[in-house]
């Protein structure tokens, strides 16, 4: 693998082929190269939480903007729609067996 360092002298960047950033040969099992691979899986971990959360958030001002009279569902994509209802679809079962807690149940 190659990287480029940092100022501090930190990997910042790897790259499978040598490139004009990253010309510093390290072996795949370098435990720095390793250690620096686990902060950007944790990094995108969190990322794809966040992304989850806000999936809801975004799920509930699409109804607001709905109940509002803001916005009709037909005015959506295709895409969208079926996105939409396979959503409340799940919802609406997974409740049904009790799986949600109170708080997820708060917009169906």
């Amino acid at each position: 693998m190659y990287i480029k360092r940092d100022e501090s002298g930190q990997i910042e960047q790897v790259s499978r082929e040598a490139t004009v950033e990253c010309r510093e040969f390290v072996p795949p099992c370098s435990p720095e190269l390793q250690s620096f691979v686990a902060e950007d899986d944790a990094e995108n971990l969190a990322l794809s939480k966040s992304d989850l959360a806000f999936v809801r958030v975004l799920e509930d001002v699409i109804n607001v903007l709905m109940d509002k009279g803001v916005l009709s569902f037909t005015d959506l994509p295709e895409p969208a729609q079926q996105k939409l209802m396979e959503r409340q679809s799940l919802r609406k079962r997974r409740n049904s067996v009790g799986l949600m807690s109170e708080e997820d149940n708060d917009t169906i």
